[in-house]
């Protein structure tokens, strides 16, 4: 009654709509893009400065803090948080070196050129021993 048609043909024709309708979609893009103006070289002038607006409703920024710690606190395990915390105060400690490396260097240039300098202690640590003290 029917006749006989290979698989390949009838996977091809199966397939079909399926390429008609992706070559379509490509060619509605296309004529999309084609249609879109193209980018000015300079972005026109900044509008003047509205008045602030009202916050929008739901959730403050407390209260968005409040749940991100809840989350970490739910789902992160405890050893991850504190190796977090252990490579943080590493990073911070290494960075404090480095800046009272370039204090101290800065201190040294100075006084080699003869420049007086006003009141000044040598790296961050008392500096920060000074600010408590007031």
């Amino acid at each position: 009654m029917f006749p006989e048609i290979p698989p390949q043909l009838m996977a091809a024709l199966a397939d079909a709509p399926l390429a008609a309708l992706m070559l379509w979609m490509v060619y509605l893009l296309r004529r999309e893009l084609q249609a879109r103006p193209e980018p000015a070289a300079a972005p026109p002038a900044a509008p003047p400065a509205a008045p602030p607006a009202a916050p929008l409703p739901g959730p403050s920024r407390d209260e968005l803090v409040d749940f991100k710690l809840e989350v970490a606190r739910t789902y992160v395990p405890l050893s991850l948080i504190r190796d977090l915390d252990s490579r943080l105060s590493l990073q911070l400690l290494r960075i404090e070196e480095k800046l009272d490396e370039v204090s101290r260097t800065a201190t040294t240039a100075t006084a080699i050129a003869g420049h007086s300098m006003a009141n000044r202690k040598m790296g961050f640590s008392p500096r920060a021993e000074t600010e408590a003290g007031q």
